[in-house]
């Protein structure tokens, strides 16, 4: 016997707005038939296959200390520097930029209550590091 996690739930002060921001950030949408609306104190959003979720729930309480559990996002198409790019015209900021000469490294980000999140490499930026390095291994 296992458990299968339902979703993930956000403490947040707006749950609507955070519910906005994240299904840009992930694509992902509300439910058609159970929209979320300015001033709900529970907002979710959905995965495109439905299979994921994120509950943002309303709490009287800031956010006055670092996330114990946050997200690693890699951008789906496209590299880290445009999918970073994107998500501070979303509204994300920079917490820690950690990216190093090279292509390496990530950059941890804050959503509009401060939630701190990385952006990664994609999977094409790391298959292409992995295949210029073994090149140079090749070569030597």
């Amino acid at each position: 016997m296992v458990a299968v996690i339902s979703h993930l739930t956000v403490d947040s002060r707006d749950a609507y707005a955070q519910s906005l921001f994240w299904g840009q950030v992930l694509g992902w949408a509300e439910d058609p038939e159970d929209p979320n609306e300015a001033g709900h104190e529970e907002c979710m959003i959905f995965a495109p296959d439905g299979r994921q979720r994120l509950l943002f729930v309303e709490v009287p309480e800031d956010k006055v200390v670092k996330n114990r559990l946050h997200l690693d996002l890699r951008p789906a198409d496209g590299t880290r520097d445009a999918e970073l790019d994107r998500l501070l015209d979303l509204g994300a900021t920079v917490h820690t930029d950690f990216r190093l000469d090279g292509g390496l490294g990530w950059v941890i980000l804050a959503d509009p209550e401060g939630n701190e999140f990385c952006i990664l490499r994609s999977d094409a930026e790391r298959a292409a590091a992995a295949a210029a390095a073994a090149a140079a291994d090749a070569t030597s």
